[in-house]
């Protein structure tokens, strides 16, 4: 049979991502998950092996490709590409390549380290994912949404009496364990919350444990294919998961706040819940790497390694202003507006944000209310602590 007469496929189990932008080329990434290795090629390659489907004839995708591209493709072409494919044992019929040796994980301390919580954990997942998929519905998810909304807007309008109980909050240590156990849980939930919606969207959950850094321990859950889902749609999406997760694990909290009469300690302590909590789950939201606002953020742009290649576009782009390199012309409009604007903006958001953190503890709890100057720093540390989760999480994908 001649080459355009042939029908190949690509193993039913190869990953095919999304494209995406690296600096100034377009790239998909492409992965083995038997052999583990992964390689990333261009849009016309991936055109092509996107159709290795045995059903569609070389000529077929040719005429196809010819299209699209306006080129059409020559025997010799198609042999290079099938040859590549079948060396790297992509192609049905070929040898599995061997899975490179994988270096042991380092051995748990009791300062460091990991545990598995299940044996299966894409099994857990697909049972968590039939037991709460409804909720994934947009008639359940819209009013729920629209719930969480007024409960932020209610929050920021009562933020003066939050803030006041939160500084309560940080001097009782018995209520402030509750909350910080409670915050905990949300923690867990936010971490199975991407599992359900990476499941939700064709993903699979590799593992899921604990993991600790002490003093922190916080649940993981490793979406192994996060990157290849096959919309950014999808992907933002799971990013998402676990911040919205977080909220909704606060309305009842918040209703419970709402019915309490003022000056009671519990309603207090629930204030503290509900500004902690908010904070946890918005600071996840900014987009700096690792957290899933960054990752949102990247893929809703369509950007692989966004914060590396916004510092290499910088780089390029003040040597060209001193006159010592190639400069950024390489770079379509587009990217290079993405590319500075994320480099500045997150130089200027993390300077930001923790000159203004400071001076509004400073000037709620000490100017305002009088809190005792040695309560502020503790107050610092108490928020750190309770948003640290998400930073030293690396979100879904892994």
């Amino acid at each position: 049979m001649s080459v355009p007469a042939r029908r190949p496929a690509l193993r039913p189990e190869v990953l095919l991502s999304p494209g995406m932008r690296r600096g100034t080329a377009r790239i998909h990434v492409v992965k083995d998950p038997a052999s583990g290795k992964s390689f990333e090629v261009g849009p016309k390659e991936y055109f092509l092996m996107a159709r290795l489907d045995g059903e569609r004839t070389l000529d077929g995708i040719g005429e196809e490709y010819a299209r699209h591209f306006g080129r059409a493709l020559g025997e010799a072409h198609w042999r290079r590409l099938l040859g590549l494919l079948w060396e790297r044992g992509l192609l049905v019929g070929a040898e599995p390549v061997a899975p490179a040796p994988v270096e042991p994980p380092p051995r748990p301390t009791l300062w460091k380290g990991k545990l598995r919580l299940v044996a299966d954990a894409s099994a857990t997942t697909e049972r968590l994912y039939r037991a709460t998929g409804f909720a994934l519905s947009a008639r359940f998810l819209l009013p729920v949404l629209a719930l969480v909304g007024a409960m932020e807007a209610t929050l920021v309008l009562h933020l003066e009496g939050l803030v006041r109980d939160t500084g309560w909050l940080l001097s009782r240590p018995v209520p402030l364990l509750a909350v910080f156990s409670l915050l905990w849980v949300s923690t867990a939930l936010h971490e199975l919350a991407h599992g359900v919606v990476a499941r939700h969207f064709g993903g699979t959950v590799g593992e899921i444990g604990l993991r600790w850094h002490l003093p922190m321990v916080f649940m993981y859950c490793e979406v192994g294919n996060y990157l290849y889902l096959r919309t950014r749609w999808a992907q933002v999406a799971t990013a998402v998961a676990g911040t919205v997760m977080n909220l909704l694990f606060l309305l009842p909290f918040a209703a419970l706040w709402g019915v309490l009469p003022a000056g009671d300690p519990v309603r207090a302590a629930v204030a503290g819940l509900l500004t902690l909590g908010t904070a946890q789950a918005l600071v996840n939201l900014v987009p700096l790497p690792p957290l899933d606002g960054y990752r949102m953020l990247a893929h809703a742009l369509g950007m692989a390694d966004y914060a590396t290649e916004s510092r290499r576009f910088l780089r390029l782009l003040s040597a060209r202003v001193l006159r010592r390199g190639p400069g950024v012309g390489a770079y379509p409009r587009g990217a290079r507006i993405a590319y500075a604007a994320y480099g500045v903006g997150s130089v200027a958001l993390v300077g930001g944000s923790g000159v203004g953190f400071v001076l509004l503890c400073h000037h709620f709890l000490a100017d305002r209310y009088g809190v005792p100057a040695a309560v502020v720093p503790a107050l610092l540390v108490a928020v750190l602590v309770a948003v640290t989760g998400p930073w030293a999480r690396r979100g879904p994908a892994r």
